[in-house]
């Protein structure tokens, strides 16, 4: 006997009333997407739950990937059989079996159907007593086990589950909109576009290149960043700009101490047409209050000043170590801390303003007409999508420009 379905328990998503049809749908979506890889696995819905029906396939392999879907609260291997009370008592063997190093065990039996004509509470300690019939240095523990067995009894059949594994949480991707992230080569950026994902939100991201300033190699960890976040949600598009023009400009005709300041408010001004273009609403970014010099209450303020956009950072008010936390926990630290540097470190002030005003970021920027290095930016610019982990087509190039 072997497992045969795995089932998916709602979280956040069951208290969505009337919109809750859409979310689940929603949801069913992304999972068919995401098994593709698993061409024998069918959903179903039932009134309250999901399942996954394995249908021969791998079971572990398939969990592993439903555990990065977001929308799901968490998930259990489970078995259905005839209710009978020899396959039963197999089906909850088999489920402590796979509960590796489990010691100690509890069995919940729950009779819906009253025709079944062994009670709930009869019924705990028959399949416990088989389990420590076929196990050896188990015990059972109905306070703290390693591992409840449930037992549901339907009038359908019997359904037996172990193991509440946890899922991604948060909100199926794709039911709260689309935001465009301002994705870096650090930690902060891919963790803020992560959490972004967790409350439902699809991403596209874009990104800021100055060859060659900056390499192909500080490109593709970009790249990588982002296929790692895909693994989490659906397809992901960079937009990656050729940014070394307007950088030169900046070093060229902007105060020092204003340098990054207006640098990141023409990054917003591209983020902002660009998100327009696409049909995106709002734009993310991985800034955490204080960490920098542009991430002050000031220098957020004036870079703000120039998109009616709302800005998401889901990053600050946590500080450096939760971040990291966070960033080990989704498999993107160790690609963020690869040696290869941002357009965000070309020309670095030795000591950029840490309370910028709009005024003077006006001023400056006055002097200067930017408008059409913005517009050849953003003409020049090139797509490179990412699905599952894997890049899976890159767009133009402009890379012979320079």
């Amino acid at each position: 006997m072997n497992f045969d379905r795995i089932m998916i328990r709602y979280g956040e998503m069951a208290l969505k009333g009337k919109n809750r049809r859409s979310f689940e749908q929603k949801l069913q979506r992304n999972l068919i997407r995401k098994l593709r890889g698993f061409p024998e696995t069918r959903i179903q819905k039932t009134r309250d739950r999901m399942y996954i029906l394995l249908n021969g396939e791998d079971p572990h392999a398939v969990m592993q990937i439903c555990q990065k879907v977001f929308g799901i609260h968490s998930l259990s291997f489970a078995v259905k059989v005839e209710k009978e009370e020899e396959l039963i008592k197999q089906a909850a063997l088999l489920a402590f079996e796979d509960a590796k190093g489990a010691r100690t065990f509890k069995v919940s039996a729950k009779r819906t159907d009253k025709n079944f004509p062994i009670s709930s509470q009869d019924f705990n300690p028959i399949v416990g007593g088989y389990i420590l019939k076929n196990t050896e240095n188990v015990t059972v523990d109905v306070h703290n086990p390693d591992v409840e067995i449930k037992i549901e009894v339907r009038q359908d059949a019997a359904y037996v589950t172990a193991q509440d594994l946890p899922g991604a949480g948060g909100l199926p991707v794709g039911t709260t909109g689309k935001s465009m992230l301002m994705l870096s080569g650090g930690i902060d950026s891919p963790v803020s576009g992560y959490l972004t994902m967790k409350r439902g939100v699809e991403l596209e991201a874009i990104h800021f290149h100055s060859p060659p300033y900056t390499s192909d190699r500080a490109k593709q960890k970009v790249i990588d960043l982002a296929a790692q976040l895909s693994n989490y949600g659906t397809k992901i598009k960079i937009h990656v700009i050729p940014f070394t023009a307007i950088q030169q400009k900046i070093h060229r005709e902007m105060p020092e101490g204003y340098s990054m300041t207006i640098m990141r408010r023409m990054m917003m001004r591209i983020s902002e047409q660009l998100a327009e273009r696409e049909g995106v609403l709002s734009i993310t970014t991985g800034e955490s209050l204080g960490q920098v010099a542009s991430q002050t209450m000031e220098s957020m303020n004036t870079i703000n000043e120039v998109t009616n956009y709302p800005i998401i950072r889901p990053l600050v008010a946590m500080d450096k170590l939760e971040i990291i936390d966070i960033s080990r926990k989704i498999d993107t630290y160790d690609i963020s801390i690869r040696p290869y540097e941002d357009c965000c470190t070309v020309f670095v002030p030795k000591a950029p303003k840490t309370k910028p005003t709009r005024k003077n970021a006006n001023y400056y920027e006055s002097n200067s007409d930017f408008s059409q290095d913005i517009a050849q930016a953003i003409d020049q610019s090139y797509v490179i999508e990412v699905e599952d982990g894997e890049q899976i087509q890159q767009k133009d190039e402009f890379s012979d420009l320079f």
